[in-house]
């Protein structure tokens, strides 16, 4: 029996057992082999041929002979391979005596003494060559021939037809034989899932299996168990560390692999993201000695310990304007405990350690470009951590790998004390109790076996169920780099790394993101999407990634179409994941979180282009191309589609299926805005209208405290507020007159809440321009300042509404809803109506037969889920009344906003958020709301465009003097003239239409007045006194044919 170095056998096994595993298993196989050849009666004795230092004591422990493969060969002359060893000991027997020889393999360990009589038995009355065949009846495990006919020795890939071929030329006879123990010999993880499911395994490999763990966690899922871990996993579970370990001998990766994308899709949809970052490396220098790390360098071969501060915010401002968000700090391990020089160059900067110098320059990266710094910093100490929090969006340590064999003298992280898997895993831990946004993983094929890696997925998994900070678990294939250790170490290739992803997916569940870098593997990219993973990692435009510098990032353009080759949708986020940003008052520093709102959109992903309301600024390049184009069906969440089924039909919606038409992306999102489009094409046709108004904001004073509003609560800037006013009865009759002379139909009133308002002042305003102009329909009055007009006049709403709407009021906005949810109006406008009282308000108005607007003020600090909550409410008032005249979404314009410039709030919303409102308005309202309104005061030429193509089918007013929105600091123009309006609908390829404020057609002395209107005189907005001024007026000349008396009013 030849035996093979127990170090070096069985390398095919390496995925699942470490070096010292196969040389144990190999060992047990080789007893139990020698235990049925020492035990059978027909053999005499028993020689063991190796050179391996345990052979000569195993073969004495089990009643063996042994010959030393040394002591074969002829001086100077080594045996090469194994049929050279076997001939020579097989020379030695035949001359010491040897009449018949059994040649048999230490590694079918399954062997019965049956088969052996049968083998033996068919040489002895056969005669010739018997051959016992492996389980393929590809190779020769058992050979048995009479000395005088030895065969010539032809182990190795289709040794059985070469031994069977010699004996046929020589006129032998050959029987071949395929006995279950014989013909399992075991070599790759086929035989050994075979070898755990035969009875006949020996009692050493049974008992070195168990003693590893390997025969619980080898054992291939039967058919029932698969199936069985399926249903868990997809019924919302994870696996058990048992069930997880399984997967270790699992070897059907396309069936992994389409578990692990279902689990994905589950959880992450047709999104995958990336994050465009700034990779800084601090330092290179480093106290460890990883054997395939080129990364670290040392003090010779670099110009500088450490890169100065203004080089690193130099590379921050060009990476800010190419459109990055991250500074991705990385750095070696504390190399001033192993290098004078990074002593000495701390010292001169003013510092102690490496990671003080980290701290102030992630600082000024923060406070000076606005990028937002994540920290590779190595192993860190609580304290350490806790001083990096407060200038870092999330940081990271890859585990690599939790076997400390890695550790060991030969592997790649011997002399490497950061890499000790229980040093790391304390750092991962302590990130979690100081609750920081953290990122780590694995590295593959550095020597670790596949159990391993599940060992490690499983240790980051227990932390993460224990602190839920692993935002993402990264999966990173080993990549040779010359000059180093592992220069010549082979790379895990393709198949690997894809079962590596697909089991990481399955460990972790379908929330987390499984991350593999693009640059890593070129070329390949959708069958990694394929095996489960939904995020690339950080992208640079601008620098390389130094710790594989020989992978240069694709570009991103190429990322994004290889991620649509895939069926996905590429988009952009933070360094801290969305679910983190979305609870950013747990996860991050005060002082991150407005550095972090100011960069996120509703739902914590990036704001991946400069498109805010209010200023003019082209329709951004992702949203363009999918509006472009019709929407790839086949892309289309199903779920999406029935959702948007259920709005065609009008029926009941629920709150998380509006929520999920908020959140559409790519694909989702061009069929959305194409279904509002079509449902906008059935209600009103080609058509887009629009109303000929004044606005007239009768003061900037108002004592409630909106978080939001620039209007009362603003600079006190010439060019946004101004100072605090309150015009007179004389100047809102100026005003409307000039107005209807204009060609106005409506004249819309509101204001701040002054302190001297009462419910009389807005009956007398009321008053004023029924008086200065009778046929000028009156859209007046917020649901607030009902409100408030009632209490003040000690009667109820509906008594209020009654009285002004006999004194000329027509219609009410829809204004002071902004949020029509409770939850975030504490925040935006604590002392404001709440949500349940301005819905009151408006079923007063409808029900006294006063129709009113609907109106979201939106992209601040609430949620998808908010706006849902706020379009249903409408819909459930609307199909109770009917009252709503149109929806009006109103972006919020951040720039002069209070909460804005404390840190507090959002820059508004995205611009593919404010399609969406449009979009999911006109879905959500359909056969309920007809009217969907864009606002081209916050969305600009270009996004009024694209809003007419995303649902709306109207324009709104022409807005002489609209200034609330300029108050918060939008650079649009305070009118849009008719010849304007009309242009811009005509250039949509629409038809444009004058209307009045009940969607009714004007008359053509209207339209002719207002076509022809002279420009606006100068308004005078009177500064505020000490007392509210009167709102009445005496008499009013209009034109110089009539004088109007002032109307009566009680």
């Amino acid at each position: 029996m030849p035996l093979k170095s127990l170090d070096r056998a069985k390398s095919r096994l390496a995925a699942v057992m470490t070096s010292a595993q196969r040389s144990d298993l190999v060992e047990a196989m080789a007893r139990d082999v020698l235990a049925v050849l020492v035990e059978h009666p027909a053999i005499d004795a028993i020689t063991l041929v190796s050179d391996d230092p345990d052979a000569r004591r195993i073969a004495a422990e089990c009643g063996a002979l042994f010959i030393a493969e040394s002591e074969l060969a002829p001086p100077g002359q080594p045996l090469r391979g194994l049929n050279a060893v076997v001939a020579a000991a097989t020379e030695r027997l035949i001359a010491t005596g040897a009449e018949r020889l059994l040649v048999v393999h230490g590694d079918v360990p399954a062997l019965q003494a049956a088969e052996l009589d049968r083998a033996l038995d068919l040489q002895s009355t056969g005669g010739g060559l018997v051959i016992g065949s492996d389980r393929e009846l590809q190779g020769s495990n058992l050979l048995v021939f009479a000395a005088d006919a030895c065969p010539r020795f032809s182990f190795g890939p289709n040794s059985r037809a070469a031994h069977q071929r010699w004996a046929e030329d020589l006129g032998q006879t050959v029987q071949v034989v395929q006995e279950p123990g014989i013909a399992l010999d075991v070599d790759d993880m086929d035989d050994l899932q075979c070898l755990l499911a035969s009875a006949g395994m020996g009692r050493h490999t049974a008992a070195c299996l168990r003693r590893s763990g390997l025969a619980q966690t080898l054992a291939r899922p039967s058919g029932d168990s698969w199936q069985a871990l399926q249903t868990k996993l997809l019924a919302g579970e994870l696996p058990s560390e048992a069930e997880a370990l399984s997967l270790a001998a699992f070897t059907d990766t396309a069936a992994l692999a389409e578990l692990a994308g279902a689990q994905r899709d589950r959880g992450h949809g047709n999104v995958l993201t990336y994050s465009r970052k700034v990779f800084i490396p601090l330092t290179q220098l480093c106290r460890d000695v990883c054997h395939y790390c080129t990364f670290a360098q040392t003090p010779k071969k670099i110009d500088q310990p450490f890169m100065p501060v203004e080089e690193v915010l130099e590379l921050c401002r060009q990476g800010a304007a190419l459109g990055c968000q991250e500074a991705l700090f990385t750095l070696g391990e504390k190399p001033e405990l192993r290098y004078g020089t990074a002593r000495k160059a701390l010292a001169g900067m003013g510092y102690a350690t490496t990671l003080e110098y980290v701290r102030d320059v992630a600082a000024r990266v923060l406070a000076e470009t606005g990028l937002l710094p994540h920290i590779n910093a190595g192993c860190m100490s609580s304290e350490e951590i806790a001083a990096l929090r407060p200038v870092s969006a999330s940081m990271g340590i890859m585990l690599e790998s939790a076997s400390p064999r890695l550790c060991e003298k030969g592997m790649p992280h011997y002399g490497s004390p950061d890499k000790a898997p229980a040093v790391r895993l304390a750092t991962i831990e302590r990130a979690g109790q100081a609750r920081v946004p953290f990122t780590s993983g694995i590295l593959i094929g550095i020597g670790e076996t596949r159990r391993e890696r599940i060992e490690s997925l499983l240790a980051l998994r227990e932390l993460h169920l224990r602190h839920g900070h692993l935002q993402e678990v990264i999966v990173q294939n080993f990549r040779a780099k010359p000059g180093t250790l592992m220069a010549n170490a082979p790379e895990p290739d393709l198949p690997e790394l894809l079962w590596t992803i697909a089991v990481a997916r399955l460990v972790f569940g379908p929330q987390m993101s499984i991350q593999a870098p693009p640059n890593l593997s070129p070329g390949v990219l959708p069958q990694l999407v394929a095996a489960g993973i939904n995020d690339w990692g950080g992208v640079s435009p601008l620098t390389p990634d130094h710790v594989n510098p020989e992978a240069p990032w694709p570009h991103l353009d190429k990322l994004a179409r290889e991620t649509g080759a895939a069926g996905k949708f590429l988009d952009q986020r933070l360094t801290i994941y969305p679910a983190y940003v979305r609870r950013a008052e747990q996860w991050l520093d005060p002082a991150l979180q407005p550095a972090v709102l100011n960069h996120s959109d509703s739902m914590g992903y990036a704001r991946r282009d400069d498109w805010v309301p209010g200023e003019e600024r082209p329709v951004p390049a992702v949203e363009a191309a999918l509006m472009a184009r019709a929407p790839d069906s086949h892309r289309v969440d199903p779920e999406l589609r029935r959702i948007v089924d259920l709005c065609r039909q009008q029926a009941a919606l629920e709150p998380a299926q509006v929520t999920r038409l908020f959140e559409s992306r790519g694909a989702d999102f061009a069929y959305l805005v194409q279904a509002a489009d079509e449902l906008r094409q059935a209600v009103a046709g080609d058509a887009v209208s629009y109303v000929v108004n004044r606005n007239i904001n009768y003061t900037n004073v108002c004592y409630f405290k909106c978080q939001f509003c620039a209007f009362s609560k603003g600079k006190a800037s010439e060019n946004l507020r101004g100072r605090p006013y309150d015009i007179s009865g004389e100047e809102i009759a100026r005003r409307c007159v000039e107005a209807w002379e204009r060609g106005a139909t409506e004249v819309c009133m509101q204001g701040g809440i002054h302190p001297d308002y009462t419910g009389q002042t807005y009956l007398d305003i009321l008053a004023t321009v029924r008086s200065a102009t009778p046929d000028m329909h009156i859209h007046a009055f917020s649901p607030l300042e009902v409100w408030q007009g009632a209490q003040t006049l000690g009667v109820s709403v509906e008594n209020f509404l009654l009285r002004l709407q006999r004194a000329g009021l027509n219609t009410l906005p829809g204004t002071a809803a902004e949020v029509l949810h409770d939850e975030v109006r504490a925040t935006l406008c604590p002392d404001k109506l709440n949500s349940r009282e301005w819905l009151q308000v408006m079923e007063t108005a409808h029900g006294i037969g006063l129709r009113t607007t609907a109106t979201i003020m939106y992209g601040h600090i609430e949620t998808p889920a908010h706006w849902a909550h706020h379009l249903l409410a409408l819909r459930e008032l609307q199909q109770r009344t009917g009252g709503f005249t149109e929806f009006v979404p109103l972006p919020f314009v951040h720039m002069e906003a209070p909460m804005y410039l404390k840190g507090k709030a959002r820059r508004g919303p995205t611009f593919r958020e404010a399609l969406l409102m449009y979009a999911v308005a006109r879905l959500v309202f359909y056969g309920f709301i007809d009217n969907i309104q864009a606002s081209w005061v916050k969305m600009g030429e270009q996004g009024v465009a694209a809003s007419l193509a995303a649902g709306c089918n109207d324009l709104g007013g022409t807005l002489m003097n609209e200034s609330i929105t300029r108050a918060a600091g939008s650079g649009h123009g305070q009118e849009w003239a008719p010849a304007r309006m009309e242009a811009q609908v005509s250039a949509a390829g629409r038809t444009a239409r004058m209307r009045n404020t009940l969607y009714g057609d004007v008359c053509g002395s209207r339209r002719l007045a207002a076509f022809n209107a002279a420009p606006l005189a100068a308004a005078e907005n009177a500064a505020a006194g000490k007392a509210e001024r009167s709102k009445l007026i005496a008499t009013v000349s209009v034109g110089c044919e009539q004088v109007f008396l002032p109307a009566a009013c009680d």
